[in-house]
């Protein structure tokens, strides 16, 4: 009896192969396996078109689930079916207070579209405003206080409904548009100017057939289209009504960090402007990536349009604020201080520093909207642990032509890259093991290396008032016994700093080993203690807290003005996880690398005799 076809191997070869053998039972085609004959051209023939077949196959299966799919149009298309829209580029975003200094009247009005420009890297870009503002003087001075302006050309574009088109959409047209931005309302026909203005839709639930809302969503050219309510589920148009779109064009990141902006044109045909920055032009962003609408639809959909948990509160950060890279949240009972009633969120962003008070605010208002009544959301800033590394590395200089200096660029490398895409988020651990293979894998040559960590966080004194300090590591320092390494200053080590009452000596802090944080001056490379108890180091919560100090200046830091003063551990272990709103972040800058060619292997030393090594303690 005939054996059947293998069906699991869907490789040309696999394929070919089986259907020789299938034929090898038989007798009416006997030229099958000479490579010359027609019947061979033939096997090729089915064995391609299978293969193309089961590749179609398997390719139609992987776009038919989000976790697979690697098209954009099938990524897009299920996120739509979880009733989530990619978020669309963002345009750099400014807060200004103007003084329009020789205006006259009531009443002043800042109109949509009003100009400004700014110059970035010698490239001169346009903000504009999105919403009209009208003030009345004070004193007689008109003030526009916190006006928001967004980088980029705003257009308007206006389409004619058509009803017998029953699946008619109005594209928004151009990829770099800002959908955040987007204005929508209805004209009700070319003769008749009365105007509606529509809003985006976002929960079904609260909709009938006269709700006035639009809905958004992206298009298979990357591009966005805005279509309209069927008269059950929002308010249908009518045949000649208006569609007027208006949105802002974006370069995106370009922008990014612009400080000093000028009036183009006037307000109310005024032109003489004092413009303040309040906060520099931040959260420019590129559309969200793939992987990003991959990740964030399916957290979308199980949040139901609502803010319970604090999993739902990092998707909804995330759909507010395109510009996140990282969020953390956490309930306010886990707080190091217990608050009930609060969520805590803090945000990584994509490009620029700590987020404005003026975003925070915007982004706290818009998750009121899914949050719980009794729940307040509350943004603190990033705070990061800097890792410090002291590296020894030996290497085989007969098995490469680098020099050290090569070799330790190569490490530096590495490690730059590891702070980029594993650290510098808040589930980004540092993994002592992971690292030392990144050293060792730096450079072929590499034989070993021995490395110590150490951690550094730093605060900034209220200068010249006594104030009490905490500073939080999260992670359990090195502390094996009590009065560890105590007559060498312990494992605690602090930049310098200047007190009231002594202008002369500048003071370092230290600690015992038992759990006292001490205050001391070098006389003659000689410590010096004045106090003994001016604070408490925990070992196993890994916080220092300083006792009540009158700070007047800090020391320069590697040489440079500082506002700062830093504070320097060992950790217990060697790898440090980061805690609610803490990023860990090698600095490799200030990380030490030696560089040695083992001597051993070299053999300058016989059977080790005379080996230099180095220790991790």
């Amino acid at each position: 009896m005939a054996s059947k076809l293998n069906i699991s191997q869907l490789d040309f070869d696999q394929i070919k192969g089986n259907l020789k053998r299938f034929l090898s039972q038989q007798n009416t085609f006997n030229d099958y396996d000479f490579e010359g004959s027609g019947m061979s051209v033939l096997l090729d023939l089915l064995a391609y078109n299978t293969h193309y077949l089961s590749y179609n196959a398997n390719i139609l299966a992987n776009e038919m689930f989000i976790d697979t799919a690697d098209l954009r149009n099938s990524i897009v298309s299920l996120a739509k079916a979880l009733g989530y829209t990619p978020n669309s580029p963002r345009s750099p975003v400014a807060d200004l207070n103007i003084v329009v200094n020789n205006a006259t009247g009531s009443t002043l009005t800042m109109p949509v579209g009003t100009k400004f420009s700014t110059t970035v890297d010698g490239q001169t870009y346009n903000f504009v405003t999105i919403t009209s503002n009208t003030i009345s003087p004070i004193n007689n001075i008109y003030t526009f206080s916190n006006v928001k302006i967004y980088e980029g050309t705003y257009v308007t574009f206006q389409y004619t409904a058509n009803t017998a088109d029953l699946d008619q959409k109005f594209l928004i047209q151009s990829a770099n548009a800002d959908t955040t931005t987007l204005s929508v309302s209805v004209q009700n026909s070319a003769s008749d100017t009365t105007t509606n203005t529509y809003t985006k839709a976002t929960s079904i639930t609260e909709l009938d057939s006269t709700s006035k809302v639009y809905f958004l969503q992206e298009d298979e050219d990357g591009k966005f289209e805005v279509y309209f309510g069927d008269g059950v589920i929002g308010k249908k148009l009518e045949d000649g009504n208006i569609v007027i779109l208006k949105y802002v064009v974006t370069n995106k990141t370009a922008a990014n960090g612009a400080t000093t902006f000028t009036l183009n044109g006037n307000i109310g045909g005024f032109s003489d402007t004092t413009i303040t920055t309040n906060s520099n032009a931040a959260n420019g962003s590129e559309a969200e990536t793939n992987a990003s609408v991959k990740f964030n639809a399916p957290k979308s959909y199980s949040a139901q349009d609502r803010a319970v948990t604090v999993e739902d509160y990092k998707v909804k950060v995330q759909e507010i604020y395109a510009n996140a890279k990282s969020v953390s949240a956490w309930g306010g009972e886990d707080n190091d201080t217990p608050f009930y009633g609060r969520v805590y969120i803090s945000i990584k962003a994509k490009s620029g520093s700590n987020l404005t008070e003026t975003t925070k605010t915007d982004i706290v208002n818009q998750l009121k909207k899914f949050s719980i009544a009794s729940v307040t959301p509350v943004i603190l800033d990033p705070e990061t642990t800097d890792i410090i590394l002291t590296s020894n590395v030996k290497y085989d200089e007969q098995a490469t032509t680098k020099g050290t200096e090569t070799i330790k660029t190569d490490i530096t490398n590495a490690l730059t890259n590891y702070n980029d895409n594993t650290l510098n988020q808040f589930d980004g651990v540092f993994r002592y093991s992971k690292v030392i293979e990144l050293i060792d894998d730096a450079d072929s040559s590499i034989l070993s290396n021995i490395t110590t960590v150490k951690i550094r966080k730093s605060f900034t004194p209220t200068l010249s008032t006594a104030t009490n300090y905490t500073v939080s590591f999260n992670n359990a320092l090195y502390n094996p016994h009590s009065g560890h390494n105590s007559s060498s200053g312990g494992i605690l080590s602090s930049t310098g700093f200047k007190v009231s009452g002594d202008t002369t000596n500048v003071y370092f802090f230290d600690d015992d080993g038992q759990g006292n944080i001490r205050r001391y001056y070098l006389a003659n490379q000689v410590r010096t203690y004045v106090d003994n108890t001016a604070g408490t180091i925990d070992y196993s919560a890994g916080s220092l807290s300083i006792n009540s100090v009158n700070i007047t200046s800090v020391e320069n830091i590697r040489g440079s003005a500082s506002s700062v003063i830093e504070c320097t551990v060992t950790p217990s272990s060697n790898d440090v996880v980061p805690v609610r709103n803490q990023i860990v972040n090698i600095d490799v800058t200030n990380s030490s690398f030696t560089v040695a060619a083992d001597t051993l292997v070299g053999g300058s030393a016989n059977a080790g005799v005379g080996y230099t090594t180095t220790s991790s303690y």
